[in-house]
């Protein structure tokens, strides 16, 4: 019980602080930083941070030999998490922070789609708790569609906004482009994000070494955005750093981010599963639309206010059936743990007949 409380209480704060991320990320994307330089840098900087980190903790407690299938598990989670950074923040420059805190909502519903098909959750529709889950799942989808595809009427904007159609219609048209783009690179990112932790939990189950684990997936993934950084950025100024909100954004991404979330993820893979870690994605919708009105100035749609209701809905739908699904597997732990207390009172009783 305890360890759950501790565990749930660093993913609520690791969700918000993935929410000051992308707000911050948005802020200084404005500002013309590039995303693919800024994966690099902020992985860089993690690995940086991970390695001297690992070193020292592995003196103290030595790791278990690293095989050649595990380093490929960890490849590709290293993989999987590059894409994911580098489709998130794509499609944050394209929409806003408040559409990818919604739409990362969409993690628990991919998660628990791919652990059902590979085994690692059960799915029994006469059970509640399945029934729940199931429900929840398509409802969270459902809502992320309807934030994608219906915008609506604006119900709150900065009063710098223009509102002139026969002016504004050419950029209206150019936005609802962008932010169908944006859309679809954030769900993929979700997408990618769920198979990430399923990744985590193959890995955690024949190797669990977290911190070894996090320090060469940090690695791979800084090599592959390397990589994609020298293909797709041109421009020399995107590579220079200054003393800036750039520099604060990367800071914060690697320090706080790649680095803690990363070890705090794979340890409650480790401990509680993907699913339940990914169930805790959608807290961090309420802080994001604070934020994004705050301090991006963001618009708030209609039609974003009734898909993050639906997507919340789904989230609690699917919450409850794991509540559900866990209270089960403790009753019935302790309903074992008393017969096993009792057979060997039996046992004695018939030595002495």
């Amino acid at each position: 019980m305890g360890n759950s409380v501790i565990i749930s209480v660093l993913l609520i704060i690791v969700c918000c602080l993935e929410v000051g991320l992308n707000t911050l990320n948005k802020a200084a994307t404005n500002k013309g930083m590039s995303n693919f330089v800024f994966v690099l840098y902020s992985n860089a900087l993690a690995l940086l941070i991970l390695v001297p980190s690992t070193f020292i903790y592995h003196r103290i407690k030595p790791c278990g030999m690293l095989s050649f299938p595990i380093l490929c598990r960890i490849f590709l989670l290293a993989l999987l998490g590059c894409s994911g950074q580098t489709l998130l923040y794509v499609g944050i420059q394209y929409s806003s922070p408040t559409l990818a805190s919604a739409i990362v909502d969409l993690v628990p519903a991919f998660t628990f789609i791919v652990a059902v098909i590979l085994g690692m959750e059960k799915l029994a529709l006469k059970a509640k708790s399945s029934l729940a889950k199931s429900i929840g799942t398509m409802i969270l989808i459902t809502g992320a569609f309807v934030m994608t595809f219906y915008k609506g009427p604006a119900i709150f904007s900065h009063e710098s906004v223009v509102y002139n159609r026969n002016i504004d219609q050419p950029l209206l048209t150019t936005h609802e482009s962008n932010w169908i783009i944006g859309s679809s690179l954030l769900t993929t990112a979700s997408f990618l994000a769920g198979l990430l932790y399923i990744v985590q939990a193959w890995i955690m189950k024949d190797y669990p070494e977290e911190l070894m684990v996090t320090v060469i997936a940090c690695g791979f993934v800084t090599m592959l955005s390397a990589v994609v950084a020298f293909i797709a950025e041109k421009d020399p100024n995107a590579w220079k750093i200054r003393p800036d909100i750039k520099l604060l954004t990367i800071c914060y991404s690697g320090i706080l981010m790649v680095s803690a979330r990363s070890l705090v993820q794979t340890w409650a893979v480790k401990k509680k599963g993907p699913v339940f870690v990914a169930m805790f994605m959608p807290l961090g919708m309420v802080v994001a639309v604070l934020m994004g009105v705050a301090f991006l100035h963001d618009i708030v749609y209609i039609g974003s206010v009734i898909g993050a209701s639906i997507i919340t809905l789904g989230f609690y739908a699917v919450m409850w059936g794991k509540a559900c699904e866990e209270r089960v597997i403790q009753i019935s732990e302790t309903s074992f743990n008393q017969n096993q207390q009792r057979l060997p009172l039996l046992c004695n009783k018939n030595d002495n007949v």
